[in-house]
């Protein structure tokens, strides 16, 4: 394993009504922001209606009261006048050499099963070698680093004529993204969501079904069509607590855990044996 080198947000002019829209995302009224975060009612409104410029420690520890992604944190802070707090460090540089270290043995002790880690806007940064078992069949220019993770799904070169419930699992990608774009003013992200929403739908060879057909009425499975079988996964995200850079924040680590035993059989025997 190696690792490889918008829509919906809260809008204004200026900081005031970005912590409107963030504040009234949250459903919160000021009163409450503003206890929270140790200020007033009245001195919060004088920030929102552009009266007032708020602290830069008064702006931090708004956003972290309402929960505002780190990068979105910076735009605030830049919004204000104000330099970002948060770096944003390349995955590859030096300082990083402790959480890639991590990253590799999480994903290889995730082995045989598949598992993948993606960016903010699901680029495709380290994956284990169960992975490239399920990417047989995939177009090569689709897979060729770095790729996307939803794009390989959704395509029609990619895995989409593999999945055997594809309508269920796209509409569950397409809510990640659109979820995703709720939070983060991200153009790259807006892009891929209008290119994958626009992809045609394979032709299915018999009815998806629903959760509890599958036997798993707690959770969506995925299900792919893999050398004459028929594989099936339960997903987990996991990501890091507490970021303090832009970059962390944004990594989240996707594994793939067998739903059968059918499944696990298949992969200990192909991929090896489970640790």
């Amino acid at each position: 394993m190696t690792i490889v080198a918008g829509m919906g947000s809260p809008t204004g002019t200026g900081v005031g009504p970005l912590i409107r829209g963030w504040r009234e995302r949250r459903q919160l009224s000021q009163l409450q922001l503003a206890l929270r975060a140790d200020s007033s009612a009245r001195h919060l409104s004088f920030v929102e209606n552009g009266r007032a410029r708020p602290g830069r420690d008064l702006l931090l520890r708004l956003a972290e009261q309402l929960d505002v992604p780190v990068r979105e944190r910076n735009s605030l802070l830049l919004a204000a006048g104000y330099a970002p707090h948060y770096p944003e460090t390349p995955l590859d540089d030096p300082s990083m050499e402790a959480l890639r270290g991590g990253v590799e043995r999480l994903l290889a002790a995730h082995d045989p099963y598949p598992a993948v880690v993606v960016d903010g806007t699901f680029q495709v940064l380290a994956a284990n070698r169960s992975l490239t078992l399920l990417l047989d069949g995939v177009d090569p220019q689709l897979v060729r680093p770095p790729f996307n993770a939803v794009r390989v799904a959704l395509h029609p070169g990619g895995l989409a004529p593999h999945i055997v419930n594809f309508r269920q699992w796209r509409g569950h990608l397409l809510a990640r993204l659109e979820h995703r774009l709720e939070l983060v003013r991200a153009e790259p992200l807006r892009r891929l969501y209008e290119e994958v929403r626009g992809y045609p739908e394979p032709a299915q060879e018999g009815p998806a079904g629903d959760t509890a057909e599958y036997g798993h009425p707690f959770a969506l499975p995925l299900r792919i069509r893999h050398d004459g079988r028929v594989l099936s996964f339960l997903s987990t995200i996991a990501t890091f607590n507490t970021p303090l850079d832009v970059t962390v924040s944004e990594l989240a680590m996707e594994t793939f855990l067998p739903a059968d035993r059918e499944t696990v059989r298949y992969l200990q025997s192909v991929v090896g044996p489970e640790r």
